[in-house]
C-alpha cells in the first residue's frame, strides 16, 4: 500500500498569473512547487492575443507530475503562449474521477468569451445544483464540481462577468478557493469561511495568485498577503499600471473563519505561510505541545530516541525533541527512517500477498540508530492504520527496546466534506475501534499511542486563533449543512 494512501489527501493546488511575457513558464514553476497538494495529474490555461488582437486561450495538460506533462520549455513557448495564465494540481481518486476529462483548469467560450478555472476545495451542494441545472438543460462533460460552477457564471443572465461570477458563488456552498481567467481579467476567490489557502504575491509588474506562499519563493515573487475569507480579487491591465488590487466581498460580511487545520499538521509545505502564519512555527508547536501532553522516558533512565515519520513530521518531531530535553528528559532527534524520493507513477505495486514490500518500497531503517533503543516515532496522523502497523513491523526488524507512537492530530473519526479525501468512516481505525487509543495501540502493536486531543491541538496553534478552524473530522461538528450520505467518491473535486 502506497503510504500516502494512507495518509489524508487534499485534492488540489492551485496558480494563476497576469501581466508577465512568460506566464506559462512561471506557472510551471509555480505547479512545481505545489506538486505535494497533487501528484496525479495537472493543466495549464494561458491567453494569448491573435493578430486581430482578439483574446484566445490555450490549453494543455495531463495525467502525471508537472516535469512528465511539461516536458520541455518548447511546448510551454510554442503551445501555451501569452502573458497571463492558470494552473492545477490534482489527485485523483476512484471511479468516473480517473476520467482525464477531469484533469483542470477547465474551459469555455460563451457569450461574454473566454473563461478558464481551477479549483481547490469541496463544495457541499454539488449535487443538489448539478441536478437543478441538468433540469434545466445544462449538459455535463465531467464528474467534478468545479464544473458546476462554470455553468451557474455561463447560464446567468447578468451581463458584467464579475457580477456573473458573484452571483454564481453566492449559491455555492462549502470549501472553495478559485482561480478564473478571462479574456481581460485574473480573478481569485475564497470561500468565506477560509478553508483552504490562498495567497497573492508579485513579480515584477505581474501579479500572482497561488495556494501557498512556496509557490512565489520559486520564483523569488513578493508576498503580498492572503486573499481573505470572502473575498474576490481582480487583476486586469489597469491594475498593472495603478499597482492597485481590486477587491470586494463575494457575500456581505465575512462569518468566522474556519480554517483546515491539516493544513498546519500536514498538508502545506513547512516553509509556506498560511493562515497569518508560517507552518514551520506552527508544526514545532504541534511537537512541543505533544511532548508536553506526552513525554516519553526510559524506564531504565537511557536516552530516548525521536525520529520523524518523512517528510511531513520532520518538523514536527524537532519540537517534539527539543521539548523533552527542555522536560529534562534525555532525548535526541535522530533520522531512524530514510524515503525514498524517486518512485514513479509506473512502479509495480506489491500483490496483495506481499502487501508488507509495499512500505519497504517508499522506506528503509537506520538499525544502528534504532537497535537497543527507545523510540519516540512522531507522525501526524493515522487514518486507516494498516500503513503504521506495516511501518511498525519494519521498525520492528531493528530490534528496538520499545517503540513509542505520538500523534500530532486527534483520532479521525469522521469524514472531510471541505476538499480532503479520506475514506468511509468505516474505514478510519479510529471510527471502527470507537475512538479507543488502547485497541488502536494493540493493532498496531506498539508499546504505546498517545494522540493530541482536539483542545491540545487547538492549544498548538492558538496564535490564530482556536476558534479559527473547523475540527470536524475529529469532532462530527461541520461548520455548514452537509449531506452525510452523500457519497463523494461520484464526484471529483
Amino acid at each position: 500500500m502506497n503510504y500516502e494512501y494512507d495518509k489524508p489527501i487534499s485534492y488540489c493546488g492551485i496558480f494563476g498569473i497576469y501581466g508577465h511575457p512568460c506566464a506559462s513558464l512561471q506557472t510551471y514553476y509555480g505547479l512545481h512547487a505545489l506538486q505535494h497538494r497533487g501528484q496525479e495529474a495537472c493543466g495549464i490555461v494561458s491567453r494569448s492575443f491573435n493578430g486581430g488582437g482578439r483574446a484566445h486561450f490555450n490549453i494543455l495538460k495531463g495525467e502525471g507530475l508537472v516535469s512528465e506533462v511539461f516536458a520541455d520549455s518548447e511546448s510551454l513557448n510554442s503551445l501555451l503562449s501569452g502573458n497571463s495564465a492558470i494552473g492545477h494540481n490534482r489527485y485523483s481518486t476512484t471511479g468516473a474521477s480517473k476520467s482525464r476529462k477531469n484533469i483542470q483548469p477547465f474551459m469555455v467560450n460563451y457569450r461574454l468569451g473566454n473563461l478558464a478555472i481551477a479549483h481547490n476545495g469541496n463544495l457541499t451542494n454539488a449535487k443538489e445544483l448539478r441536478e437543478e441545472l441538468v433540469n434545466e438543460g445544462a449538459i455535463f462533460q465531467t464528474t467534478s464540481d468545479t464544473e458546476v460552477i462554470l455553468h451557474l457564471i455561463a447560464r446567468s443572465k447578468l451581463d458584467n462577468q464579475i457580477d456573473q461570477i458573484i452571483e454564481a458563488l453566492n449559491k455555492i456552498q462549502g470549501a472553495y478557493c478559485l482561480v478564473i481567467l478571462t479574456d481581460n481579467k485574473l480573478i481569485a476567490a475564497r470561500d468565506p469561511l477560509g478553508f483552504r489557502p490562498l495567497a497573492i504575491g508579485k513579480l515584477d509588474n505581474s501579479f500572482l495568485v497561488a495556494s501557498e506562499t512556496c509557490a512565489f519563493d520559486i520564483q523569488s515573487a513578493e508576498f503580498l498577503r492572503e486573499v481573505e475569507p470572502g473575498e474576490l480579487i481582480v487583476i486586469d491591465d489597469e491594475v498593472i499600471k495603478s499597482g492597485k488590487i481590486k477587491s470586494q466581498r463575494i457575500n456581505g460580511n465575512p462569518e468566522s473563519k474556519k480554517h483546515c487545520v491539516f493544513e498546519y499538521i500536514y498538508f502545506s509545505r513547512p516553509d509556506s505561510f498560511i493562515f497569518g502564519h508560517n507552518v514551520d512555527k506552527m508544526r514545532r508547536r504541534l511537537g512541543k505541545e505533544l511532548a508536553r501532553k506526552h513525554p516519553v522516558t526510559d524506564p531504565d533512565g537511557d536516552r530516548v530516541y525521536v525520529i520523524s515519520v518523512p517528510d511531513s513530521s520532520n518538523t514536527t518531531a524537532l519540537g517534539y525533541a527539543r521539548e523533552l530535553e527542555k522536560q529534562g528528559i534525555d532525548a535526541r532527534l535522530e533520522i531512524g527512517l530514510i524515503r525514498s524520493h524517486y518512485i514513479g507513477r509506473t512502479f509495480i505495486q506489491p500483490g496483495q500477498s506481499n502487501r508488507e514490500i509495499g512500505v519497504k518500497i517508499k522506506f528503509n531503517i537506520v538499525k544502528g540508530v534504532l537497535e537497543g533503543r527507545t523510540i519516540v516515532v512522531v507522525d501526524d496522523s493515522i487514518v486507516r492504520g494498516t500503513t503504521s502497523r506495516q511501518l511498525v513491523h519494519l521498525l520492528r526488524e531493528a530490534n528496538p527496546k520499545a517503540i513509542h507512537l505520538r500523534i500530532s492530530s486527534p483520532p479521525i473519526m469522521h469524514p472531510c466534506f471541505y476538499g480532503m479525501d479520506f475514506p468511509s468512516k468505516e474505514e478510519l481505525i479510529a471510527h471502527s475501534l470507537n475512538g479507543n487509543i488502547e485497541a488502536i495501540k494493540d493493532y498496531l502493536e506498539v508499546d504505546s499511542l498517545e494522540y493530541l486531543t482536539i483542545d491540545e491541538m487547538l492549544e498548538a496553534v492558538s496564535e490564530a486563533g482556536k476558534e479559527n478552524f473547523c475540527t470536524a473530522c475529529f469532532s462530527g461538528l461541520y461548520p455548514t449543512n452537509v449531506d452525510l450520505n452523500f457519497k463523494k467518491e461520484m464526484y471529483e473535486i
